[in-house]
């Protein structure tokens, strides 16, 4: 009840910045438009419209970093988070109240793109609504990304990592290239984070290959609990700063 309220407005918060927001899905329909006639003069299949749509969507995952990041950051550098803290809430509630008003704008993400993929020739079955499932688990760990940098950062360093991360995220998904294309040092470092096994298990399940969903899914899920622990334990350690903070400004002045 505590994080639904709080998540509340944190949505208030979110949607007074819509241009983020238009440019989170309008980006990456772009893209897919973009790749999908590129592909028309290339001899492989990367960029067939299989392919592209489960490593579009994915990147464009990478804005709910940004807008996790950034409205954490900005709590954090006001004086609102230091008000609350004085709520009875856990710091789980906090990043729980964080997360509820992102899902749907990710499942808004999801439909945008498929409406695009499926103008473009994707066919639509069962295996897509099942790619959506998978797809919503994986956004949690772009918006675990985003928590955790803006329990560190503030909003203005968050926007400035976010061009980094986005980078980052991109050429080590195996999106616009597969990392055996180049090997080496560089596939192995590719292996080891989560972004390629994101695409790895969307890919799967939407091409109906459902075995092969579980290894990347479990990296991936095993990747967002490790990092919402993370931010959570953070949370925790400003949460107990600010106490003792209020504490001693307390103490100073009876």
């Amino acid at each position: 009840m505590k994080a639904s309220v709080f998540a509340t407005r944190n949505h208030k918060e979110i949607v007074r910045d819509p241009l983020t927001l238009l440019f989170g899905m309008g980006l990456p329909m772009l893209l897919m438009w973009l790749f999908s006639v590129m592909q028309k003069n290339m001899p492989f299949a990367l960029y067939e419209i299989s392919n592209l749509t489960p490593g579009v969507i994915v990147f464009s995952f990478s804005f709910l970093t940004l807008l996790s990041g950034m409205l954490l950051g900005k709590d954090k550098s006001s004086s609102f988070l230091m008000r609350i803290f004085a709520s009875p809430m856990s710091a789980s509630d906090y990043i729980l109240g964080y997360v509820l008003p992102l899902l749907p704008i990710a499942l808004l993400q999801i439909i945008f793109c498929l409406f695009a993929a499926i103008f473009l020739g994707l066919s639509l079955n069962i295996s897509v609504l099942l790619m959506v499932g998978v797809l919503i688990v994986i956004s949690l760990l772009y918006i675990g990304f985003g928590l955790l940098l803006g329990t560190i950062f503030t909003d203005k360093q968050v926007g400035g990592i976010f061009a980094i991360f986005v980078n980052l995220s991109t050429w080590f998904s195996g999106t616009w290239f597969e990392p055996d294309m180049i090997g080496g040092t560089f596939q192995s470092i590719t292996q080891f984070l989560p972004f390629v096994h994101a695409v790895n298990a969307a890919r799967a399940v939407l091409s109906g290959a459902y075995s092969d969903v579980f290894v990347p899914l479990s990296i991936v899920l095993g990747y967002t609990v490790f990092i919402f622990m993370i931010a959570i334990l953070l949370f925790q350690r400003k949460i107990r700063g600010q106490s003792q903070n209020l504490t001693s400004f307390s103490k100073c002045h009876l």
